[in-house]
């Protein structure tokens, strides 16, 4: 989505404005020198190659067996099962993250990022939210927020005018970084 000028979005579609706006987010953390936690990605990923797994074994024994409806039952459960759990992390633990981080190295932090975005359809606004990933420690900063128009980073033609999206991402990561420490 790259262009001569620079990244550009097609403001019509409000999924290529969001998408651009959350790549161009993770390349401003990831300039600030954290790492990207992927254990996350690494989990679902192992639980879509199970239930893959689950369904191969439960159609070819099918076939092969067909008089042993015990065992396909127990396949079929445990497929639902393994859907339930990935379908649980998605819509309950991820909700609307864009990405999870590790502290950067030589941090006296223990704790990562959780970086959400909301851009609402029909929307103009775009809602970025920076928490820790462990928000019980005892390193935990409360969580900032920014709300901007989208229409303060594009310009007419689409093109992400980075100067001033990274300068307000980067105000964000400072805020966060210098906030009051939580009080439990």
């Amino acid at each position: 989505m790259a262009t001569e000028n620079g990244k550009k979005a097609n403001l019509l579609n409000h999924l290529s404005v969001g998408r651009l706006t959350d790549e161009s987010v993770f390349e401003v953390v990831m300039s600030r020198g954290y790492v990207p936690d992927v254990s996350l990605n690494t989990f679902k990923l192992v639980m879509g190659y199970i239930i893959i797994f689950i369904a191969l074994v439960a159609q070819f024994y099918k076939n092969k067996f067909p008089e042993n409806r015990d065992f396909l039952a127990a396949c079929v459960i445990l497929y639902i099962v393994f859907i339930g759990i990935l379908l649980f992390i998605v819509y309950m633990k991820e909700k609307n993250t864009i990405f999870c981080t590790h502290p950067p190295a030589g941090s006296l932090s223990s704790t990562g990022l959780v970086v959400c975005s909301k851009f609402p359809r029909f929307s103009h606004l775009y809602t970025l939210t920076i928490s820790s990933s462990e928000p019980k420690s005892i390193c935990a900063n409360e969580s900032v927020q920014l709300t901007k128009s989208v229409t303060r980073w594009f310009t007419k033609d689409g093109v992400l005018v980075e100067g001033f999206f990274w300068k307000d991402v980067e105000a964000l990561i400072d805020d966060y970084s210098r906030g009051p420490k939580k009080s439990s």
